[in-house]
């Protein structure tokens, strides 16, 4: 049975052994005028001067979490806005980031090919095949299953196939797996297998 294609970036489902995920997350901060989109699902990275971005597809930098969403002043009505993705290039002093950053959590994501069963407990990267959508703030990002390997700088180590009947097909285009983030700020995983 084909899998259903509709990216949507990281989804926290639970933690390593199991416990159910309760929705913790941390605050950062988005410098004024950031000039990219992030969108809830994307992983962010830190950058000098205290702040997050997005976390480039093919990035090398230790990731702070998965982007839940933000808030900020609008700079035109100057009233607080909450919203599931930061609009690029918003110009208020105050953007708070919501980031899910617990390196224990497993999160769901659709890759952008078929998965081989053999390939679990290997390390990869995302890719961003579609743009996040500005009206549901839903991330496109993808895992990348052709940049599958050892590197303890790839983005997530893939545990297992998703449980969803609808995008658990191995042998079908956009598989659904399961995976930690692998070079996390705070604490790195450790090499993949080949």
């Amino acid at each position: 049975m084909a899998n259903q294609d509709a990216a949507f970036g990281m989804k926290p489902i639970r933690m390593i052994g199991g416990a159910p995920y309760t929705g913790g997350q941390s605050r950062y901060r988005i410098a004024a005028n950031y000039g990219t989109s992030i969108f809830q699902g994307d992983m962010v990275a830190q950058v000098t001067g205290g702040t997050v971005e997005v976390h480039a597809d093919g990035g090398t930098v230790p990731i702070v979490g998965v982007f839940n969403g933000c808030m900020y002043t609008d700079p035109t009505t100057s009233e607080q806005v909450f919203s599931n993705f930061y609009p690029a290039s918003t110009n208020a002093s105050d953007i708070i980031a919501f980031i899910i950053d617990d390196p224990s959590v497993v999160f769901e994501i659709q890759c952008n090919a078929a998965f081989p069963i053999a390939d679990l407990f290997g390390n990869f990267d995302i890719v961003y095949t579609t743009a996040g959508s500005t009206s549901t703030g839903i991330s496109g990002a993808e895992l990348n299953v052709a940049d599958g390997g050892t590197g303890t700088t790839l983005s997530v180590k893939v545990i297992d196939i998703s449980e969803d009947p609808e995008n658990s097909d191995v042998s079908a285009d956009a598989t659904n797996v399961l995976c930690v983030i692998q070079n996390h700020v705070f604490g790195v995983k450790g090499a993949g297998l080949a």
